[in-house]
């Protein structure tokens, strides 16, 4: 399903296609360095802001871009200090971004390391087994505009209690492509809204410091792997045989760990960075003794890093976290082999912060 807004977000424009469509309408270049300064180091919220553009194209801007393609339509905050935006596209559509904030010893709330994790679509078409995002199903892909949106929120968000350095223009210090959707099936998107976020007349937001997570599309990882940027990688592996990956991942049916595991292996090796491999812990289904050691020959093998994460409960989903004791026991055994591994407790879940959870719960209440 496609949706054509009226208007073009202005946020999907590069430098290069806004010069070539002031061109086109008889205005000068130059002005579209103007346009991207003001929308991302300035933070412009209207046309009528950019006093350095003529008024005439001013008026032309309004008619053609919308400067404001999502809205927020419900923020959330967590005694943790995570925040969970739900923002709606133009065709009423919801998806959700999280402000996951890190506060630094004797710093305080403001000086926090912020991690920014966006989305990619309207729902899944994966069906992850413990995933919210993919019980709606999917809708559709959200345009380059919608995903550099996300960001800009945030930015507006983060500008109301952050001082930014002069040389600053996002305040926040990591984006991970985690949320809604699988990132790599909307890749013809996906690329042209990190190279904005990346540009220096963008958001100037280092390629390093930006996780795409997929759930294993084999042929996208191997493209990615061939793209100049040096984009992390997280890999949602969350079974480490494909007997087990195949009761909670049905994308293991198409791409089973023969080929995921070489196409992980070859972005590692062309990259020179170190992959992260998700992996879910689920009560007596992937937390086994016989897990943890298939997990450790796969880790040691790619040379990745292992995030554990306790399952965060879904209402209409049947598992089950596992005990304390079982997910220490299961961190400890890669640890103690050498694993680079860290286990994340759950942030945000007073809020519904496992992916899709508040937008499925803001529908089901509508």
């Amino acid at each position: 399903m496609k949706y054509i807004p009226e208007k073009k977000p202005i946020y999907g424009e590069s430098l290069e296609s806004l010069q070539a469509y002031l061109e086109q309408i008889g205005q000068p270049k130059f002005r579209a360095k103007q346009i991207l300064d003001w929308l991302y180091k300035k933070r412009a919220r209207s046309w009528d802001a950019m006093s350095n553009l003529p008024k005439p194209l001013r008026e032309q801007l309004e008619i053609e871009f919308e400067i404001a393609p999502t809205k927020r339509l419900l923020a959330k905050e967590s005694a943790d200090e995570t925040e969970k935006l739900l923002l709606e596209m133009g065709d009423r559509s919801l998806v959700e971004t999280v402000v996951i904030r890190a506060p630094q010893v004797g710093v305080g709330q403001q000086n926090s390391r912020k991690t920014i994790c966006i989305s990619t679509q309207v729902g899944c078409a994966y069906g992850c087994k413990f995933c919210a995002s993919g019980l709606a199903g999917w809708k559709r892909d959200l345009s380059v505009g919608e995903i550099v949106s996300q960001l800009i929120h945030v930015c507006h968000l983060e500008d109301a209690t952050t001082v930014r350095a002069k040389e600053e223009i996002a305040s926040f210090d990591n984006i991970v492509v985690m949320g809604m959707g699988e990132p790599m099936a909307n890749y013809k998107n996906l690329l042209p809204a990190l190279r904005i976020l990346n540009a220096p007349w963008g958001l100037n937001f280092g390629a390093r410091r930006i996780t795409i997570s997929t759930s294993g599309i084999v042929p996208k990882i191997l493209e990615l792997a061939d793209e100049p940027e040096q984009f992390r990688l997280a890999v949602s592996l969350h079974g480490a045989t494909n007997e087990v990956r195949e009761q909670i991942m049905p994308i293991n049916k198409r791409y089973p760990l023969e080929e995921l595991i070489p196409a992980i292996r070859r972005y590692g090796q062309t990259k020179g960075r170190m992959i992260t491999l998700e992996f879910i812990l689920i009560e007596a289904i992937n937390d086994t003794f016989e897990q943890a050691e298939t997990l450790i020959r796969i880790a040691l093998d790619l040379n990745a890093h292992v995030n554990l994460i306790p399952y965060n409960t879904v209402p209409g989903l049947d598992w089950k976290r596992p005990s304390i004791t079982r997910q220490d026991s299961f961190y400890n055994r890669l640890k103690r082999e050498g694993v680079s591994a860290t286990i994340r407790r759950e942030k945000g879940h007073d809020i519904a912060a496992a992916c899709g959870q508040l937008k499925l719960k803001t529908e089901q209440k509508e």
